[in-house]
């Protein structure tokens, strides 16, 4: 630990919402002395990607939770809202600072507004020290053996192997310090991060635990549980199968790093679970390759990765996209997922690139589309994640290949949810259908429809469009691109 010093350093805290393993933190506590924590709400940096409003009911219970963590050891969250870099310029000269710590972000607006900080402290004598922690590895170290960047997913793995194991997690540091009279700050209430009028997050309330500590039970819990079973668990929308992690991670209330070594200590005690591992491991090294890709093409947000996507004939259709956000298509598995996301934040992996593929596919609705209704109702909502992932079932992006790929939503939802109970869980006007009929029921004999209590068109809708016209739609606009 080097010396004591009398000047505060101010720990600016923004995607690492965590008191372990989070080496910004670490670092500031190192130097002996008094910090000041900050949060900073700065929606004009962001522009259009400001917030949706899922990610800000998850961040006000996640604030709350690393406010009074930071209460335990004696100290205050300070909040600010305005630009970031005029509040912690003004925050370090009222508390006499010397420096200002902060975790790396890797969003162009983010990288935009690290620029402005720097810039303004530097102007000031303030130091600004930037750490790592929100990845595994830094985009700049990982390089095809040509130096370019990856476009494809499985040599990036290769590449991370290669480097040997990331960094182990450090602890929470032992001792904090704060500043006995941290500045003035705002009232979390007074920021409207929760919805009111109407209050529509008690399915999230009930599904999430938002926090270091909900992060870290939920990391044990599938653990515990789901690890052995995840490669062949891990698409069935019906079973608890996969880790449900992704918030956690986007708010960084744990890091990747904790979730890699606590996975394979897991496998290294129980040899049933070793199958699972690798699996689970290349799930957190895709979330790596969706921010290698922002890194170095900063527009994938919103332009198609493959140039020839830029004449792909989509179609304004308003009535086709309303269905699909509420959950109406008449496609159960597309209506169930959809329903899902509305209540509680979330949706299975496997169903997030169905309903992607029926809206761009089977509806040629601009998948920009469907990447903005996903930030704003997805508690997980990553700008890197949600827009890789979009593009890859597009077609459009990187590694999507084939990228005319179109999933039938009837034998997926066949496959992967055999006995209908998610369909059942999530649209319950079809709960009394059998396994055979719930992912088609307008395939159903009159029959079996009355005594379902089931009126298609009335108590749950006729399909929007037929899947095997639509699919053929779909690959004959394909086919005007060539080759893209």
């Amino acid at each position: 630990m080097s010396a004591p010093t009398e000047k505060p350093v101010v720990v600016w805290f923004r995607n690492d919402l965590r008191l372990t393993d989070n080496r910004a933190l670490a670092a500031a506590a190192a130097t002996g002395a008094p910090l000041v924590a900050v949060y900073v709400l700065d929606d004009a940096a962001a522009g259009a990607w400001t917030l949706g409003g899922a990610s800000r009911w998850w961040l006000d219970k996640s604030l709350a939770a690393l406010a009074a963590d930071l209460a335990r050891h004696g100290g205050r969250l300070v909040l600010k809202r305005g630009p970031a870099a005029t509040v912690l310029s003004g925050l370090a000269a009222a508390s006499k600072a010397a420096a200002v710590y902060a975790t790396r972000a890797y969003e162009p607006w983010a990288r935009r507004q690290e620029e402005e900080v720097r810039a303004a402290l530097d102007g000031t004598g303030v130091a600004f020290k930037r750490f790592g922690g929100a990845l595994l590895r830094e985009p700049e170290e990982l390089r095809t053996k040509a130096g370019e960047p990856f476009k494809v997913y499985t040599p990036m793995w290769r590449a991370l192997v290669a480097l040997g194991e990331p960094r182990p997690p450090a602890p929470a540091p032992a001792r904090l310090t704060f500043h006995p009279k941290p500045p003035a700050g705002d009232r979390r209430a007074d920021w409207g991060l929760h919805p009111a009028r109407p209050d529509w997050s008690a399915g999230m309330a009930e599904a999430w635990t938002p926090g270091e500590a909900g992060a870290l039970a939920r990391l044990d819990r599938f653990l515990d549980t789901a690890l052995e079973g995840y490669t062949a668990n891990r698409n069935r929308p019906d079973l608890e199968g996969t880790s449900r992690l992704s918030p956690h991670l986007h708010f960084g209330e744990i890091s990747p790093a904790l979730c890699w070594h606590r996975a394979r200590a897991a496998a290294a005690r129980d040899p049933a679970a070793e199958a699972g591992l690798e699996t689970f491991l290349k799930e957190i090294v895709w979330r790596e390759f969706s921010y290698h890709l922002l890194v170095h093409w900063p527009d994938l947000p919103e332009t198609p990765f493959r140039p020839a996507f830029g004449a792909f004939p989509w179609r304004d259709d308003e009535r086709a996209l309303r269905a699909w956000q509420r959950g109406l298509t008449g496609y159960p598995i597309v209506d169930a997922g959809m329903r899902e996301l509305w209540t509680s934040g979330w949706m299975h992996n496997r169903v997030r690139m169905i309903v992607a593929s029926f809206l761009v596919k089977d509806l040629l609705v601009p998948w920009q589309r469907g990447e903005k209704w996903f930030w704003d109702t997805l508690v997980d909502a990553d700008l890197a994640s949600n827009a890789a992932s979009w593009q890859w079932v597009a077609g459009s992006g990187a590694d999507a290949a084939p990228y005319f790929r179109i999933f039938n939503p009837v034998t997926q939802g066949q496959t992967f949810d055999p006995a209908g109970d998610y369909v059942r869980r999530w649209v319950p006007e079809l709960a009394r259908l059998d396994g055979a009929a719930i992912h088609a029921p307008w395939t159903a004999p009159a029959l079996v429809l009355r005594e379902a209590g089931v009126v298609l068109g009335a108590t749950y809708p006729l399909p929007i469009v037929d899947h095997g016209a639509a699919r053929e739609r779909a690959l004959a606009a394909f086919a005007k691109l060539g080759r893209p």
